[in-house]
Parts: C-alpha cells; sequence; structure tokens
C-alpha cells in the first residue's frame, strides 16, 4: 500500500500547488459538498485503505459513519456527514482528492477540454489556470490503476464505496479485525 500512499501524497501535492497559486479562483473549502453528490464506486486499493482506516476507529466513531453509509441512496456520497464533510476525509478516494481542480478530460467527440467545479474559475474558466494545476483525468486513472496491479489487486475490480463502508464499520467489525 505505500505506493498508494504515495500516490495520494502527489494528488495531495497538487491540489496545494492549485490552491497555493489560484486562492482567488476556488470555492473549495471545508463543508462545500457540492462535488459530493454522487454514489461512488472505488478501486480494490481505495477499498482496502478506507478499510483499514475504519479497522482502527473506535465503535462510536464506526457506528456514525454506519448509520450515514447506511441511509437510503439520496444521491450524496455515503461517507457526506450532515454538514457537507467527508467522515473519510483523511483515506478519501483518489477522485475526491482532485474534485474541483482543473481536470483535463475528453468530450464526447474524444477532444481534450479542461473542467472544474462550477464555483471554480467563473471569471476566466479553468483553462486558466496555470498548466502544471491542470491534472489529466486519463492520467490520473492510469496511475491509480497500476498501483492498484503493484499492489496485488485486481485493477478492474470497482467496489461500491457506500457498500463498503457499510460492511467495514457495521456492528460485526471491530478495531483491529483483518476482515
Amino acid at each position: 500500500m505505500s505506493r498508494y500512499g504515495e500516490l495520494t501524497a502527489k494528488v495531495d501535492a497538487f491540489f496545494a500547488r492549485v490552491v497555493e497559486r489560484h486562492a482567488a479562483e476556488l470555492a473549495c473549502d471545508s463543508g462545500c459538498s457540492d462535488c459530493c453528490h454522487a454514489r461512488l464506486t472505488i478501486t480494490a486499493v481505495e477499498a482496502a485503505a478506507i478499510r483499514d482506516e475504519l479497522a482502527t476507529w473506535e465503535a462510536p466513531r464506526r457506528a456514525a459513519v454506519h448509520a450515514l453509509a447506511s441511509r437510503p441512496d439520496d444521491g450524496r456520497c455515503a461517507a457526506l456527514d450532515g454538514n457537507g464533510r467527508c467522515t473519510i476525509y483523511a483515506v478519501r478516494p483518489i477522485v475526491c482528492r482532485s474534485h474541483g481542480a482543473p481536470i483535463r478530460m475528453r468530450d464526447a467527440r474524444s477532444l481534450p477540454v479542461i473542467q472544474s467545479c462550477y464555483r471554480n474559475f467563473a471569471e476566466d474558466g479553468p483553462a486558466s489556470a496555470d498548466p502544471d494545476c491542470v491534472i489529466d483525468q486519463t492520467t490520473l486513472s492510469a496511475m491509480t490503476l497500476a498501483v492498484a496491479r503493484e499492489a496485488g489487486f485486481d485493477p478492474a475490480e470497482r467496489i461500491a464505496l457506500a457498500e463498503l463502508v457499510v460492511a467495514a464499520s457495521g456492528p460485526s467489525a471491530r478495531v483491529g479485525d483483518d476482515d
């Protein structure tokens, strides 16, 4: 899992650079959860990191996140609390670590476009960001899958975050269990 930790650190450093250089253009802040209105699937390597983290939590904290993840699907991320904050922030998936930053993607015609949260770069658009403050979706996905493969996980396997959090935080999950 050390390579996964290296990847998350690189993505976090990238986002910190975007914030440092473009703070005036970013609306991202604690409690903003516009990007979190989706039910995610994640890679097995991300799931392992989340499972490992939840296994270290005391029962009341696990029970609170379990209740959130067990609620009916209302379109919000299963780890999002009522205040718009991520309950698993320290181990949030790669996609969550890059939300809001300018990201190069492919449109329906396979042409490159740069997008970001509609709240960010509202005046001049996300393409106005410094070139090294734009993350490439294809590269990020390839890196995540390579890290999963290197860690011995099937890179094609996708796990529903809600189901993972419910299972890893439920009453049968105990501190130190190896699930």
